[in-house]
């Protein structure tokens, strides 16, 4: 098994962030990984997107032709990325955002989430990405949940502010993550995919 997803968006959106507790995820789930952020000279604002590949054995190139998945987050990324899925792949819209954009396409899987409203929902609406993510990991199951949770556990870590302060950042960053996964898990009944 190879997966690959690309999160895109606006820099500042916490994209690269996403990806990379994606990637940590899979490492702990012991699979291979890419990572590969990509983004503008501006800091906030400017585009930003990054590439996440994962398997099951040794992936061969980090170059992707067609992804399985797109998590975009603003009208240029809708753009730039729903027609380089697959067909039968996920695309994941940041409706919040986008209003009611589509991809017109028929050929994938349109997800659809108010992600500025569930993350505001779950104490932060700046954790746009990290509901994302949850929906991602939700809906396809590439990587199991504990694993991501463990990451984002790991990743708040690195930060040097207090104990009390590094324990509200996990807990918003997990919360944002619960409702991701709740909002994606009973779309159409589907089950995850593996």
């Amino acid at each position: 098994m190879e997966r690959s997803v690309v999160f895109a968006g606006f820099g500042g959106q916490g994209l690269l962030f996403a990806g990379q507790a994606l990637a940590r995820a899979a490492i702990k789930d012991g699979l291979e990984v890419f990572w590969i952020p990509s983004y503008g000279p501006e800091m906030r604002g400017g585009t930003a997107s990054c590439t996440v590949i994962v398997g099951d054995t040794a992936i061969g190139s980090p170059v992707v032709d067609r992804f399985d998945a797109a998590v975009v987050m603003n009208p240029p990324s809708l753009r730039k990325f729903a027609s380089t899925i697959g067909s039968g792949g996920l695309l994941l819209i940041n409706e919040s955002l986008l209003g009611e954009e589509h991809s017109e396409r028929t050929d994938i899987d349109e997800l659809r989430l108010p992600c500025t409203e569930l993350a505001a929902e779950s104490g932060d609406d700046k954790l746009v990405s990290i509901v994302a993510l949850g929906a991602l990991v939700g809906r396809l199951g590439w990587v199991t949940p504990d694993s991501v949770r463990a990451a984002l556990r790991e990743m708040a870590g690195k930060s040097r502010l207090g104990d009390a302060r590094r324990r509200e950042i996990v807990e918003a960053d997990l919360s944002a993550f619960e409702a991701g996964m709740r909002a994606a898990l009973p779309v159409q009944g589907l089950a995850p995919s593996v």
